[in-house]
């Protein structure tokens, strides 16, 4: 296992290595915009993907935030940058998918820009002291997906007015599918609380600690709503575990008491060479972070891999509330 979560960290760390190591490349304002319009963007009208890419290689790279994608509805987000590595936050991009390399293309999907800043009152200094921190992530919040096998991807991307075309990686629809998803029972799992240890840093690699290990999440499961973030800001390689925390942070104030927040570690003893926690293993999990929203029944409601911003967390979270 701890072999099989390098890899995919690795894999997944690819946003990592660009979301993050690209350093924040967006301005020092919010880099929040909505989608681009459809319209801006060609029809597939029953195109394959080779057709539809048939413009300029695209000089950006977009790369995937998760490996995850299921039968049914998915949400689909990733970083973009330049070919320096430098994080670019200011592109319309729409995407197209395809089931199988050949087949005809869906799209297009314009994705909109999230910010991953936060105000300073939440904001660790395991972020704001990490110049290669993620600043913002792109979504597309909906495409569904009809059969297990390849998914294809392009993205298209509009730059001073002209069209460019970038390839992502092909994924494997089903691929995760052990990894809970909307409207399963979450799995029961024990989460070490701050009184349970002589250090808070024993279960904890944010600085300062957050402040979401006070619950025992056994205890609350099917009970009341609850957000359970598995994230080690400390060794996250991509650096999006840090400014994920920081957004579950200030969304626990928004929600106030009306839910549960846990924030799990990653690794054993907070050390990767001891492999991942058992806690991660029950839920299936080969990549961090991820977010998962609980509601009161014990049933997945919402899930996130990978980077998310607090708008959009706080929305899923009230429907969970609600």
């Amino acid at each position: 296992m701890r072999s099989r979560i390098a890899q995919l960290l690795t894999c997944v760390i690819a946003l990592g290595a660009l979301l993050a190591g690209c350093g924040g490349g967006g301005s020092e304002d919010d880099p929040a915009r909505p989608a681009p319009a459809a319209s801006e963007f060609p029809p597939a009208k029953g195109r394959t993907l080779a057709e539809i890419a048939q413009l300029p290689e695209a000089k950006l790279v977009v790369s995937p935030a998760g490996r995850a994608v299921d039968v049914g509805a998915n949400r689909f987000a990733f970083g973009v940058f330049d070919l320096g590595g430098k994080q670019v936050d200011d592109a319309d991009i729409a995407l197209y998918f395809a089931e199988g390399r050949n087949g005809p293309a869906q799209g297009p999907f314009p994705a909109r820009v999230d910010s991953l800043k936060t105000p300073p009152a939440f904001r660790a200094k395991t972020t704001s002291g990490d110049p290669n921190s993620a600043t913002s992530v792109y979504v597309v919040p909906r495409f569904k997906v009809k059969k297990r096998g390849e998914l294809a991807m392009v993205a298209l991307i509009r730059r001073d007015g002209k069209l460019e075309a970038a390839r992502l990686p092909s994924f494997v629809v089903g691929q995760y599918d052990a990894i809970p998803d909307v409207g399963e029972m979450a799995p029961r799992i024990h989460t070490p609380t701050a009184d349970e240890v002589s250090d808070i840093s024993e279960i904890e690699t944010r600085i300062p600690p957050d402040s979401m290990h006070g619950v025992d999440y056994a205890d609350v499961l099917g009970k009341e709503p609850i957000l359970l973030v598995f994230a080690t800001p400390q060794f996250c390689q991509s650096r999006v575990c840090g400014p994920t925390v920081d957004i579950v942070e200030e969304v626990k104030s928004r929600i106030g008491d009306r839910a549960t927040f846990i924030h799990m570690e990653v690794f054993e003893d907070n050390d990767p060479n001891k492999g991942v926690r058992p806690q991660l293993r029950a839920f299936n999990l080969e990549t961090e972070p991820w977010a998962f929203i609980v509601d009161r029944n014990g049933r997945v409601s919402a899930r996130f891999e990978g980077a998310f911003g607090a708008d959009e967390l706080t929305q899923a979270m009230e429907d969970a509330i609600g």
